[in-house]
Protein backbone atom coordinates (compact mmCIF):
# COMPACT_ATOMS: atom_id res chain seq x y z
CA UNK A 1 0.00 0.00 0.00
CA UNK A 2 1.43 3.35 -0.98
CA UNK A 3 1.78 5.58 1.75
CA UNK A 4 0.02 9.30 1.76
CA UNK A 5 2.18 11.98 0.74
CA UNK A 6 2.09 15.87 1.11
CA UNK A 7 1.31 17.40 4.09
CA UNK A 8 -2.22 16.09 4.47
CA UNK A 9 -0.60 12.42 4.66
CA UNK A 10 2.25 14.09 7.43
CA UNK A 11 -1.58 14.88 9.31
CA UNK A 12 -2.75 11.93 8.90
CA UNK A 13 0.80 9.95 9.82
CA UNK A 14 1.00 12.22 12.66
CA UNK A 15 -2.36 11.61 13.80
CA UNK A 16 -2.42 7.95 13.54
CA UNK A 17 1.65 7.54 15.47
CA UNK A 18 -0.36 9.97 18.41
CA UNK A 19 -3.24 7.46 18.30
CA UNK A 20 -1.15 4.27 18.30
CA UNK A 21 1.14 5.65 20.86
CA UNK A 22 -2.09 7.07 23.02
CA UNK A 23 -1.69 4.26 25.58
CA UNK A 24 2.22 3.56 26.12
CA UNK A 25 2.56 7.42 26.58
CA UNK A 26 0.18 8.06 29.41
CA UNK A 27 1.76 5.14 30.99
CA UNK A 28 5.28 6.52 30.21
CA UNK A 29 3.77 10.28 31.95
CA UNK A 30 4.16 8.77 35.63
CA UNK A 31 7.58 7.74 34.75
CA UNK A 32 8.54 11.14 32.58
CA UNK A 33 7.20 12.89 35.98
CA UNK A 34 9.33 10.38 38.30
CA UNK A 35 12.36 11.58 35.46
CA UNK A 36 11.69 15.48 35.96
CA UNK A 37 11.35 15.11 39.70
CA UNK A 38 15.06 13.12 39.78
CA UNK A 39 16.63 15.97 36.87
CA UNK A 40 15.48 19.27 39.11
CA UNK A 41 18.46 19.10 41.70
CA UNK A 42 21.10 18.94 38.72
CA UNK A 43 20.01 21.68 36.95
CA UNK A 44 22.63 24.31 37.14
CA UNK A 45 20.89 27.89 38.43
CA UNK A 46 22.78 30.71 38.83
CA UNK A 47 22.70 32.90 42.23
CA UNK A 48 21.87 36.59 42.11
CA UNK A 49 25.74 37.36 42.85
CA UNK A 50 26.55 35.58 39.30
CA UNK A 51 23.78 37.00 37.65
CA UNK A 52 24.63 40.33 38.85
CA UNK A 53 28.24 39.82 37.07
CA UNK A 54 26.41 38.23 33.75
CA UNK A 55 24.36 41.28 33.50
CA UNK A 56 26.24 44.58 34.94
CA UNK A 57 24.40 47.78 35.60
CA UNK A 58 21.06 46.04 35.26
CA UNK A 59 18.28 45.85 37.84
CA UNK A 60 16.09 43.15 38.88
CA UNK A 61 13.31 43.32 36.27
CA UNK A 62 16.13 43.91 33.10
CA UNK A 63 17.55 40.88 34.61
CA UNK A 64 14.32 39.21 34.94
CA UNK A 65 13.40 40.08 31.07
CA UNK A 66 17.07 38.70 30.23
CA UNK A 67 16.18 35.49 31.93
CA UNK A 68 12.35 35.45 30.35
CA UNK A 69 13.79 36.17 26.46
CA UNK A 70 16.53 33.13 26.97
CA UNK A 71 14.47 31.04 27.86
CA UNK A 72 11.75 31.36 25.89
CA UNK A 73 14.39 31.15 23.09
CA UNK A 74 15.54 27.74 24.52
CA UNK A 75 11.82 26.15 24.91
CA UNK A 76 11.27 27.49 21.10
CA UNK A 77 14.45 25.68 19.69
CA UNK A 78 13.21 23.01 21.60
CA UNK A 79 9.86 22.82 19.77
CA UNK A 80 11.30 23.81 16.40
CA UNK A 81 13.37 20.91 16.43
CA UNK A 82 10.38 18.17 17.23
CA UNK A 83 7.86 20.38 14.73
CA UNK A 84 10.73 19.99 11.96
CA UNK A 85 11.16 15.94 12.81
CA UNK A 86 7.38 15.49 12.17
CA UNK A 87 8.01 17.22 8.76
CA UNK A 88 9.67 13.88 7.99
CA UNK A 89 7.91 11.84 5.18
CA UNK A 90 7.79 9.30 8.01
CA UNK A 91 7.51 10.76 11.27
CA UNK A 92 9.01 9.64 14.48
CA UNK A 93 7.35 7.40 17.43
CA UNK A 94 5.15 10.08 19.26
CA UNK A 95 6.05 8.95 22.77
CA UNK A 96 9.88 9.64 22.03
CA UNK A 97 9.13 13.24 20.57
CA UNK A 98 7.05 13.76 23.24
CA UNK A 99 9.15 13.05 26.46
CA UNK A 100 11.68 15.19 24.77
CA UNK A 101 9.60 17.57 24.50
CA UNK A 102 8.01 18.02 27.51
CA UNK A 103 11.21 17.34 29.79
CA UNK A 104 13.60 19.33 27.38
CA UNK A 105 10.87 22.55 28.46
CA UNK A 106 10.37 21.53 31.96
CA UNK A 107 14.17 21.98 32.43
CA UNK A 108 14.29 25.35 30.88
CA UNK A 109 11.41 26.72 32.98
CA UNK A 110 12.44 25.12 35.49
CA UNK A 111 15.85 27.05 35.54
CA UNK A 112 14.29 29.96 34.85
CA UNK A 113 12.07 29.78 38.14
CA UNK A 114 14.21 29.46 39.97
CA UNK A 115 16.77 31.87 38.57
CA UNK A 116 13.90 34.41 39.12
CA UNK A 117 13.77 33.45 42.43
CA UNK A 118 17.39 34.83 43.55
CA UNK A 119 16.27 37.82 41.22
CA UNK A 120 13.79 38.77 43.31
CA UNK A 121 15.24 38.20 46.55
CA UNK A 122 12.99 35.10 47.37
CA UNK A 123 15.16 32.17 47.62
CA UNK A 124 13.63 29.32 49.37
CA UNK A 125 15.34 28.30 52.86
CA UNK A 126 16.53 24.91 53.25
CA UNK A 127 18.50 22.37 51.28
CA UNK A 128 18.60 21.81 48.54
CA UNK A 129 15.94 19.44 47.79
CA UNK A 130 14.01 21.93 49.52
CA UNK A 131 14.54 24.57 47.04
CA UNK A 132 13.97 22.28 44.55
CA UNK A 133 10.64 21.20 45.72
CA UNK A 134 9.44 24.71 46.11
CA UNK A 135 10.88 25.64 42.27
CA UNK A 136 8.86 22.33 40.76
CA UNK A 137 5.63 23.14 43.15
CA UNK A 138 5.49 26.72 41.48
CA UNK A 139 6.47 25.60 37.84
CA UNK A 140 3.44 22.95 38.06
CA UNK A 141 1.00 24.97 39.78
CA UNK A 142 2.21 28.17 37.80
CA UNK A 143 2.42 30.67 40.69
CA UNK A 144 4.74 31.94 42.40
CA UNK A 145 5.65 30.51 46.11
CA UNK A 146 5.49 32.78 48.80
CA UNK A 147 8.87 31.44 50.37
CA UNK A 148 8.52 34.10 53.69
CA UNK A 149 5.58 32.06 55.00
CA UNK A 150 7.18 28.48 57.03
CA UNK A 151 3.50 27.01 56.49
CA UNK A 152 3.67 27.40 52.69
CA UNK A 153 6.51 25.84 52.49
CA UNK A 154 5.89 23.17 54.92
CA UNK A 155 3.18 22.13 52.66
CA UNK A 156 5.29 21.71 49.47
CA UNK A 157 7.54 19.25 52.05
CA UNK A 158 4.72 17.14 53.17
CA UNK A 159 5.04 13.43 53.75
CA UNK A 160 2.65 13.24 50.76
CA UNK A 161 4.52 15.89 49.00
CA UNK A 162 6.11 13.65 45.98
CA UNK A 163 3.21 11.84 45.54
CA UNK A 164 1.04 14.90 45.19
CA UNK A 165 3.76 17.27 43.04
CA UNK A 166 4.01 14.04 40.24
CA UNK A 167 -0.22 13.95 39.66
CA UNK A 168 0.56 18.21 39.33
CA UNK A 169 2.94 17.35 36.91
CA UNK A 170 1.31 15.42 35.39
CA UNK A 171 -1.77 16.84 34.71
CA UNK A 172 0.29 19.74 33.56
CA UNK A 173 2.08 17.67 30.89
CA UNK A 174 -1.44 15.73 30.11
CA UNK A 175 -2.51 19.58 29.41
CA UNK A 176 0.48 20.44 27.02
CA UNK A 177 -0.20 16.83 24.74
CA UNK A 178 -3.13 18.06 23.29
CA UNK A 179 -1.10 21.57 22.24
CA UNK A 180 1.46 19.61 20.90
CA UNK A 181 -0.31 17.67 18.18
CA UNK A 182 -1.27 20.72 15.28
CA UNK A 183 2.60 22.05 15.97
CA UNK A 184 3.62 18.36 14.63
CA UNK A 185 3.59 19.78 10.73
CA UNK A 186 5.75 22.79 11.32
CA UNK A 187 9.34 23.75 12.78
CA UNK A 188 7.90 27.39 13.32
CA UNK A 189 4.61 26.91 14.75
CA UNK A 190 6.11 24.39 17.43
CA UNK A 191 8.48 27.04 18.51
CA UNK A 192 6.03 30.13 18.48
CA UNK A 193 4.01 28.14 20.83
CA UNK A 194 6.69 27.05 23.28
CA UNK A 195 7.79 30.89 23.38
CA UNK A 196 4.16 31.81 23.86
CA UNK A 197 3.61 29.49 26.48
CA UNK A 198 7.20 30.17 28.45
CA UNK A 199 6.24 33.70 28.40
CA UNK A 200 2.50 33.26 30.07
CA UNK A 201 4.29 30.95 32.89
CA UNK A 202 6.63 33.52 33.55
CA UNK A 203 4.81 36.47 33.69
CA UNK A 204 2.49 34.86 36.67
CA UNK A 205 5.13 33.66 38.52
CA UNK A 206 7.12 37.06 38.26
CA UNK A 207 3.66 38.73 39.46
CA UNK A 208 3.57 36.94 42.20
CA UNK A 209 7.29 37.31 43.37
CA UNK A 210 7.26 40.90 42.40
CA UNK A 211 4.87 41.34 45.28
CA UNK A 212 6.75 39.94 47.65
CA UNK A 213 10.50 41.33 46.43
CA UNK A 214 13.13 41.69 48.81
CA UNK A 215 15.75 44.70 47.77
CA UNK A 216 18.52 43.37 46.84
CA UNK A 217 20.28 46.05 49.05
CA UNK A 218 18.10 44.74 51.99
CA UNK A 219 18.99 41.03 51.52
CA UNK A 220 21.09 39.41 53.97
CA UNK A 221 24.61 37.42 52.92
CA UNK A 222 23.57 34.19 50.63
CA UNK A 223 25.82 31.82 50.48
CA UNK A 224 26.70 30.02 46.68
CA UNK A 225 24.32 27.48 45.76
CA UNK A 226 25.44 24.06 45.42
CA UNK A 227 27.51 23.01 42.23
CA UNK A 228 27.64 19.24 42.67
CA UNK A 229 26.77 16.81 40.17
CA UNK A 230 24.82 19.73 37.54
CA UNK A 231 23.44 18.53 34.53
CA UNK A 232 25.03 20.18 31.27
CA UNK A 233 22.98 22.99 30.32
CA UNK A 234 23.77 25.84 29.21
CA UNK A 235 22.45 28.98 30.00
CA UNK A 236 19.90 30.09 27.55
CA UNK A 237 20.35 34.33 27.68
CA UNK A 238 24.44 33.23 27.13
CA UNK A 239 23.96 31.25 24.47
CA UNK A 240 24.21 33.57 21.12
CA UNK A 241 27.14 34.99 23.02
CA UNK A 242 29.13 31.58 23.10
CA UNK A 243 31.50 30.80 20.30
CA UNK A 244 30.58 27.86 18.45
CA UNK A 245 34.19 26.53 18.60
CA UNK A 246 34.39 27.16 22.22
CA UNK A 247 33.80 24.24 24.66
CA UNK A 248 31.31 25.71 26.63
CA UNK A 249 30.96 27.62 29.99
CA UNK A 250 32.21 25.27 33.19
CA UNK A 251 29.09 23.06 34.29
CA UNK A 252 27.89 25.09 37.43
CA UNK A 253 28.80 28.61 36.63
Amino acid sequence: MDRPTGSRGRVAAVKNGVRKGGSLAKMGLGRLADRIIEAAPRIPVRDLATLRRQFPGLGPEEIADKLVAGAAGGTSTVGAGVGAAAMLPVPPAMPTELAAEITGVALIELKLIAELYEVYGQRPEGSLKDRTTVYLNSWSEERGIDVRKPATINAALGSRMKRDLRQRIMKRMVRSVPNLIPFMVGAAVGALMNRRDTHNLAARIRKDLRARQVPWDALKEQPPLEKKDRLPMADPDQVKAIDPADPGPETGR
